[in-house]
């Protein structure tokens, strides 16, 4: 991948807004390498940290450069139908029977440029963006939102309604990690690179974001992003929304309370029951 990375960076320091069929052959190259999850936006190191690609991330906003505004609709002709106009350079992902992904009749869409694994489960509706990786025996289910550039490991069940934040710019931002065989309940949102380590569980509603302190009650340890590390979850935890009394004189007199996720607990055999993944819904 040496000479694809350095005909990506290349083509993605030009200025110029004039493109070639050579290097539109290069960049489908590239979005190929993607779908196919040979490339990633991030990867995890030996460590057990995650390392942002900066040239795949680079790549991505290349094929917004390099797209020209298209009829995407599905009947052009069809003007009392629904339309849809977009860079010709991110149509929706062609998928195949052979690629072993479970998409269930009902609205759902991939976009070109996204790895979704074989045993991949996809109820309708949700919505899988550009640069992000789906690993194996992931459920995503109705209403739920896999972000640009989100890493999604392996047997992940996003529940109804979870949103999963993307980014693309800043280049250098880490995106939204989660890792293998978390549960992630309805309505949850993750944003702004958190970092959601394996078996963890966010209960129905819980809300992360860059900002957010993650008050660790079995540990007694209060978790914030830093400004040299994202928020991150620590494996195991079971978080719930909870809320915190504002400390100040008017918020004492008003009666005033924030919102704020609570590790409750760390994943125990009880967990497990409650959360087990059916393999029949497979």
């Amino acid at each position: 991948m040496s000479s694809l990375r350095e005909r990506i960076e290349f083509l993605a320091a030009r200025d110029n807004q004039e493109w070639s069929d050579e290097d539109r052959a290069v960049f489908a190259q590239f979005k190929q390498a993607l779908n196919r999850g040979e490339v990633r936006a991030a990867e995890p190191a030996t460590s057990g940290a995650w390392q942002v690609q900066l040239w795949v991330k680079r790549g991505i906003l290349l094929g917004f450069r390099m797209g020209i505004l298209t009829d995407m609709s599905a009947s052009s002709h069809a003007l009392n139908q629904p339309r849809f106009f977009d860079k010709d350079t991110y149509p929706l992902r062609t998928t195949t029977l052979e690629d072993n992904v479970r998409i269930v009749p009902g609205g759902s869409s991939i976009r070109d440029g996204a790895y979704v694994a074989p045993s991949v489960v996809c109820m309708p509706p949700m919505y899988i963006n550009v640069g992000a990786y789906v690993d194996t025996g992931t459920m995503i289910d109705s209403h739920a939102l896999v972000g640009s550039c989100a890493q999604i490991g392996k047997r992940v069940h996003l529940s109804a309604a979870a949103q999963v934040g993307g980014v693309l710019e800043p280049v250098g931002a880490l995106p939204v990690i989660i890792e293998d065989d978390c549960l992630v309940g309805g309505g949850c949102g993750i944003y702004e690179g958190t970092i959601v380590r394996e078996r963890a569980v966010l209960a129905p509603g819980t809300i992360l974001t860059g900002s957010t302190s993650v008050y660790d009650l079995p540990r007694g340890l209060i978790l914030r992003r830093t400004a040299d590390a994202p928020l991150e979850i620590p494996a195991g935890a079971v978080v719930v929304p909870g809320s915190r009394a504002v400390a100040t004189e008017q918020g004492r007199d008003w009666g005033l309370s924030l919102y704020t996720p609570v590790i409750v607990k760390y994943r125990d055999e009880r967990t497990d029951a409650a959360t087990l993944l059916e393999d029949a819904l497979r």
